[in-house]
């Protein structure tokens, strides 16, 4: 290492880049953790997480502690979070998610690079690490509470305005395709018929619902482990630290956060992490099931059920010539099939607080912050280049709805569900109507059953 500068903490000497704010420990970290790096980095909204809660601490330090936490040190811890909370500085965090499993080390870079970026600011050694930006606070508070805001700033300004809007979407189309009737199917099996909007409304209430389930598990979420310190007992933080941090946190997201009522809980515990998680996986698995859906229906463009067709992005073959997959739609069934695997492994490290905490929170945090990632931008994805783009086959509609022998299911009241079976099957048998099944086993006679089988009623 050409250009570089001493730095030392408790165990000595370390050489650090002469460019990066960072110190020794995040030096310590970034050379003892050779796993993943460039691919698993920490993620950046944990970064962001960290710059708001210290410039958050500082602003109840200061109200608390001003003699410890002076005005000058405020401003410069401040100046120096604005540029991580922008993403200035996102350089000078290079550690990856596999490290310690409280995330202490992570904790220390952005302690690290606050100070020095604010010594800078102020061209004086002014800030410490560990007394002045780490100041009331632990890694063990710490890292639980950038999670949280992390996770709730994601949910709330990603993954539920992209969901929201696909939901506009599917009402427009419900809208656009009022009094269009379909053959249903279950099974995979023709089933009786159901209007197009009904089927679409199906899937508008299930993002709706999945919505509300998100909505759901914020409060909880909201609940910051900030005051607990090292174990949960607040040791090192003055009295009332933990409400006035909390509603820092809030003044400067703009989201109601409040302090944890039991921080020997949030220190420990991650059950607000997995009960969100179920509810972005159950959001995912509507998903997949949408997205099978569109690809079902606009399955052909001759040979498939050809019910709908959706937007033609791109050429789906390298070989043969005018194919067009609906590439969309299988974007979003693996995004489903990565979420319910980060669902595991969330619950997994969830699973394995130990006293008095839990040392795989850095994995929740990966997992969790890109299951919300990945989802938002699926959804945003697949609503702009697919959903948007959907239009009925009505013709093709009519012509399948017709053709169904679920139509008996009309004549049962009038016929008999066992006669209404044998018109089925001897209509499949002989590839005739249903109609002329009917007349002929003498069930109906032509003007009653014209009378009777009005497949647009049945919906």
């Amino acid at each position: 290492m050409e250009n570089y500068r001493i730095e030392h903490d408790s165990m000595g000497e370390v050489r650090v880049p002469a460019d990066k704010y960072w110190g020794a420990q995040t030096q310590r970290s970034h050379e003892n953790f050779e796993i993943g790096v460039g691919q698993e980095t920490m993620p950046r909204e944990i970064t962001h997480a960290f710059g708001i809660l210290k410039k958050a601490a500082a602003m109840a330090n200061h109200a608390l502690k001003p003699e410890k936490m002076t005005a000058e040190k405020l401003a410069a811890i401040s100046g120096a979070c604005d540029e991580v909370i922008s993403g200035a500085l996102n350089e000078h965090f290079p550690l990856v998610v596999w490290q310690t499993g409280s995330g202490t080390q992570s904790n220390m870079n952005a302690n690290e690079v606050i100070a020095n970026r604010g010594n800078e600011i102020t061209g004086e050694k002014l800030l410490h690490p560990n007394d002045d930006v780490n100041m009331s606070q632990s890694s063990n508070d710490t890292f639980p509470t950038a999670m949280h805001i992390a996770a709730v700033i994601s949910l709330e300004d990603k993954l539920i305005p992209a969901a929201e809007k696909l939901t506009g979407t599917l009402q427009r189309l419900e809208k656009e395709n009022e009094g269009v009737v379909k053959s249903g199917r279950t099974h995979l099996q023709d089933a009786v018929p159901v209007a197009f909007s009904q089927e679409i409304s199906g899937w508008r209430t299930s993002l709706e619902r999945d919505l509300a389930q998100i909505r759901s598990s914020l409060p909880y979420l909201k609940e910051l482990a900030l005051g607990g310190t090292a174990v949960g007992t607040g040791l090192n933080a003055p009295a009332g630290f933990d409400e006035k941090i909390a509603a820092a946190v809030a003044e400067l997201t703009g989201k109601d956060f409040v302090t944890a009522p039991n921080k020997f809980h949030a220190l420990t515990s991650k059950d607000e992490i997995v009960f969100a998680h179920g509810a972005v996986k159950a959001m995912a698995a509507d998903m997949m099931k949408i997205a099978n859906d569109v690809r079902w229906l606009a399955s052909g463009p001759r040979l498939g059920l050809g019910e709908i067709r959706i937007p033609e992005n791109e050429p789906g073959s390298s070989i043969m010539p005018g194919k067009v997959n609906p590439t969309q739609c299988e974007q979003v069934t693996m995004v489903a099939v990565q979420i319910m695997g980060n669902d595991a492994a969330i619950g997994f490290a969830a699973s394995q607080g130990n006293f008095e905490l839990n040392v795989f929170m850095p994995v929740i945090a990966y997992n969790f912050l890109q299951s919300v990632r990945l989802l938002a931008e699926s959804i945003t994805s697949f609503d702009d280049k697919c959903a948007a783009g959907i239009v009925a086959n009505r013709e093709k509609m009519h012509d399948n709805l017709h053709n169904s022998l679920m139509l008996v299911t009309a004549l049962n009241p009038y016929i008999g569900y066992e006669n209404a079976a044998k018109t089925a099957k001897l209509a499949f048998k002989e590839n005739i109507s249903l109609r002329e099944s009917c007349i002929r086993q003498g069930f109906l006679t032509p003007e009653r059953f014209d009378e009777v089988f009005r497949p647009e009623d049945m919906i």
